[in-house]
């Protein structure tokens, strides 16, 4: 599968951008980046925080039959985004089920799933909003930035392309495998 990149230098939602551009049928698959968004998504209607410099995605496709169903991938997601910010962490990085990934307990990384269905077909929709760079001050929880962990350079670039290359060259196989194995 491959992710076309969609550019952005400000959105309200990434995921909002994601279901415009599936409705219009400019695009059936790709990865929406934005530099900064307005009104980030979180699960249950809350907002996500969104510090301009920190790192907001939204990829989607077409929910194909070889590949995992939505619950599926809602395991597999925080896994495929561990492995990546495992990378820069000098910290052990924590998935709290079933969509926030924590470092030293405190909330890096936040993963929102939707499907829209359009023409009898299923699109999956993943946010991926990461606290890379600075970290939102919230009463509700405690937070930190993959900068406050890091052995390494952030650079939001290479955090995307890896991230790229984990859903385009992905082995369902072997991701359902991973979590089935936890």
């Amino acid at each position: 599968m491959r992710l076309d990149l969609i550019r952005f230098n400000k959105v309200k939602s990434t995921n909002e951008e994601a279901i415009k551009i599936i409705r219009s049928k400019k695009n059936k698959q790709g990865i929406v980046i934005s530099k900064l968004q307005t009104k980030g998504k979180g699960t249950m209607g809350k907002q996500w925080i969104s510090i301009k410099g920190n790192f907001f995605v939204s990829i989607f496709f077409e929910l194909k039959k070889n590949m995992p169903n939505p619950k599926e991938f809602s395991l597999i997601n925080p896994l495929i985004v561990k492995k990546i910010l495992k990378e820069y962490s000098k910290f052990e990085v924590k998935i709290r089920w079933p969509n926030d990934l924590l470092i030293k307990s405190k909330k890096v990384c936040g993963i929102l799933q939707e499907i829209i269905k359009i023409n009898e077909k299923s699109f999956l929709i993943i946010g991926i909003g990461i606290n890379t760079l600075k970290s939102p001050k919230n009463e509700k929880f405690k937070s930190i930035s993959l900068l406050e962990c890091s052995k390494k350079t952030i650079n939001n670039i290479k955090i995307l392309q890896n991230l790229k290359k984990n859903y385009e060259l992905s082995n369902w196989r072997y991701w359902k495998y991973k979590y089935k194995n936890l």
